[in-house]
């Protein structure tokens, strides 16, 4: 297929406004679960997802926790300057590194209010954290770029738990909502431990400890990677031509053993959420590049997987030349970055099956969906609209199977 030639407007659909999720349910695992396997659309709840994976499966999911990433300062004229922390640049672009910081660090942000913080001007704000009290500064390292210092008064203290004990849940702009004590919790996974997200990888919201428990004692293993989701997930595709989208980049930390038992898994692998899904694709890609000799820099343009041809080597062939890279250079855990962009037209390489929610019209996470479902999700959606599901992040959930 001519991948220039995708029509945007094809992955659009009416979301109404009642539609969207606002608040979780009281129950993470009482979500709808839709489920399309052999061409046939069924309806369960969520805990049923014990029963439809196969005992032989890998699920594997984002470990990724979510930072408070909004900081709201004062200046001392009134007015509120709200940072919102996107990508670390200093004193390391690796997120767990800048996290447990104890000196000053530097991030790309989202500024509001911008106009009115002067170059030279800091910005403090007091932090309570238990006991003592910190005073947290801001300033303007680079206004074009949008780059932000950060320095705080205890060289005890780590900038996780500054952020921590200071900042706002980074809720999505769609939810149109301020953050409510109840998304402390709630707009997180019960596996998170990873901090850096931006964003939650609201697929794993549904997931509870029974329901992991449960799937264990079927067989069913579980596998950890790491993808910190950015901002850049919520971006809309304004451009004419969707391969002209800029794909937002996003940090991926791998574990060796991770690596070794996705190589030995003989059955189906399943994704929770699409950070999952482009994680695993990323991977078998940086295997690819490992094998051809082009460099051992773990980075995957946007359009890498379409502008592959001739014989490609299976996952396990790929996922080996990752494994014997990380045991010679003696890596523990692999970092890198995915720019990844699956649409309609893409060759699924590792995945067998998605764990994922309702996404927001005309967005690359639809045409993530319809790479999975090809036509047939206009009418996957319209079905879970007409069945009353609820949509995007606290929304309902749905298990999609790549079929040959």
């Amino acid at each position: 297929m001519n991948i220039s030639q995708i029509d945007l407007k094809a992955y659009e659909y009416t979301l109404p406004e009642e539609r969207i999720a606002k608040f979780p349910l009281e129950k993470r695992d009482s979500s709808k679960l839709l489920h399309f396997k052999n061409q046939k659309i069924e309806h369960f709840t969520f805990f049923d997802i014990t029963n439809l994976l196969p005992s032989d499966s890998l699920l594997v999911y984002n470990n990724t926790k979510v930072i408070p990433a909004r900081l709201i300062f004062q200046r001392e004229s009134g007015a509120k300057i709200e940072i919102f922390l996107l990508q670390p640049i200093a004193p390391s672009t690796v997120i767990p590194e800048v996290m447990l910081a104890k000196k000053p660090v530097t991030w790309v942000t989202m500024i509001g209010n911008l106009k009115k913080w002067k170059d030279e001007e800091i910005l403090k704000g007091k932090v309570q954290m238990g006991e003592i009290e910190i005073v947290l500064s801001a300033r303007l390292h680079d206004r074009e770029l949008r780059q932000v210092e950060f320095s705080w008064d205890n060289s005890t203290v780590a900038f996780v738990d500054v952020v921590e004990a200071s900042g706002e849940v980074p809720l999505p702009p769609y939810l149109n909502r301020k953050p409510v004590e109840e998304d402390k919790s709630r707009y997180q996974t019960v596996y998170s431990k990873k901090e850096g997200a931006v964003a939650a990888p609201t697929a794993g919201l549904h997931f509870t400890d029974e329901i992991l428990n449960t799937l264990k004692n079927k067989g069913v293993q579980t596998e950890q990677v790491t993808l910190h989701v950015s901002a850049g997930t919520f971006q809309p595709i304004k451009s004419e031509t969707v391969t002209e989208h800029p794909m937002h980049s996003e940090q991926i930390h791998v574990e060796i053993d991770s690596i070794r038992n996705l190589i030995s898994h003989k059955g189906k692998i399943i994704a929770v959420g699409t950070t999952s899904v482009r994680t695993l694709e990323s991977l078998y890609w940086y295997g690819v590049k490992l094998i051809r000799n082009e460099g051992d820099e773990f980075l995957i343009p946007k359009l890498y997987p379409y502008q592959r041809q001739g014989d490609l080597p299976d996952l396990k062939t790929a996922f080996t030349a990752i494994y014997e890279f990380m045991v010679d250079k003696k890596i523990e855990t692999l970092v890198g970055s995915t720019e990844i962009f699956i649409f309609p037209g893409y060759d699924f390489k590792v995945i067998n099956g998605l764990i994922t929610n309702f996404h927001q019209p005309g967005s690359t996470l639809v045409l993530l969906i319809a790479s999975i479902l090809g036509d047939r999700w206009k009418e996957v959606y319209q079905e879970a609209l007409e069945k009353d599901y609820r949509f995007l992040s606290y929304g309902d959930s749905s298990l999609l199977w790549v079929e040959s």
